[in-house]
């Protein structure tokens, strides 16, 4: 079993029946419908003069799908990927919580409870896709009602929820129904932090009531491969922002946060190939559309300019300007 990441500069693609799922990036719908699992990130691309594209991953072992839990997923024996999406409602058995807490729970538990009928129970990697991530509401903002009603999901499943969790970002889009895909499979993640930051798991109080409940990397093993996901990552040292409304400062500080993230990888690698930046594939959120040149010319000569996406989306901190997330596969 090969497991493939490919960026489809035409949203159609070239599908060849062996889709495990994916995500279709853009504003605009794709022009025919897909029979696997597909997130749409409804939010605009930067760089292309396409109004959609399509991220893909694809295996060789045979496939099975179906929709569980309001989850639609495709598997084959090791590796799974689903995609759920909830319009945020009250939950009558939390009276008082927040709509998006509850949802954000209610998700995460119908999530957990698909992997164990699946008995593929490691999740990998999960994207996370929230309306007005930094609006305040019910006297808290909206990113970390989300992380509250994760937590208590991960608590009610029996989930570690800090050292050994999944790689994660958790984005802003303008509008629409908390949105949720994810990469589970049969083994442990082996999870990669950052020397240079304090583990989000760990954040202070000051960052919410719980923890955001993610990793700053993992390592996966689909069956003859090491799969390197690196969380959505930004100009964070420490726990602090650093380089406030200096976008390109920003840029050069997440930068090197990925590098550090890549070296602590490296060291715990099993592949012979190491992993380095240009080796990856990039999605590049940008908050203020206005920046998408400063962004790129500041990146472009550290990254590369074959495998990376730019998108404008909220970050989950209202004073980040700018956030890459990564990933790569190799052979073992």
């Amino acid at each position: 079993m090969t497991l493939q990441y490919e960026i489809w500069r035409t949203a159609d693609g070239r599908a060849n029946g062996k889709e495990l799922g994916g995500v279709l990036v853009g504003t605009a719908p794709g022009t025919h419908a897909v029979a696997w699992p597909q997130q749409h990130l409804l939010a605009p691309l930067l760089s292309s003069s396409e109004t959609s594209l399509r991220e893909c991953w694809s295996t060789d072992g045979a496939l099975q799908q179906g929709r569980d839990h309001g989850i639609q997923w495709c598997r084959n024996e090791q590796v799974l990927y689903g995609v759920i999406e909830l319009d945020e409602t009250e939950d009558p058995a939390q009276p008082g919580v927040p709509p998006l807490q509850a949802t954000s729970r209610v998700l995460y538990e119908r999530l957990f409870c698909l992997l164990r009928e699946q008995q593929l129970p490691h999740l990998w990697r999960v994207w996370n896709y929230i309306a007005r991530i930094n609006e305040d509401s019910h006297g808290l903002e909206r990113y970390r009602q989300f992380n509250q009603g994760r937590y208590d999901a991960f608590v009610q499943a029996r989930q570690e929820t800090g050292g050994q969790v999944p790689a994660a970002c958790a984005l802003g889009v303008r509008e629409g129904p908390l949105s949720v895909a994810f990469m589970a499979g049969a083994s442990p993640v082996v999870t990669v932090e950052n020397p240079r930051q304090v583990s989000a798991w760990a954040y202070p109080p000051q960052y919410g009531p719980r923890a955001p409940t993610f990793s700053r990397a993992a390592l996966v093993y689909p069956p003859g491969q090491e799969a390197l996901f690196i969380s959505g990552t930004a100009s964070i040292v420490g726990h602090e922002t650093l380089h406030n409304n200096d976008v390109a400062a920003q840029c050069l500080e997440t930068v090197r946060n990925l590098e550090s993230v890549v070296r602590e990888a490296n060291r715990r690698a099993r592949s012979a190939q190491p992993f380095s930046l240009r080796g990856l594939s990039h999605r590049v959120y940008v908050r203020h559309a206005g920046d998408s040149d400063t962004v790129q010319r500041a990146l472009q000569p550290l990254l590369g300019d074959q495998a990376v996406v730019f998108v404008q989306a909220d970050v989950c901190r209202a004073d980040l300007l700018v956030e890459i997330e990564s990933q790569a596969v190799h052979a073992l």
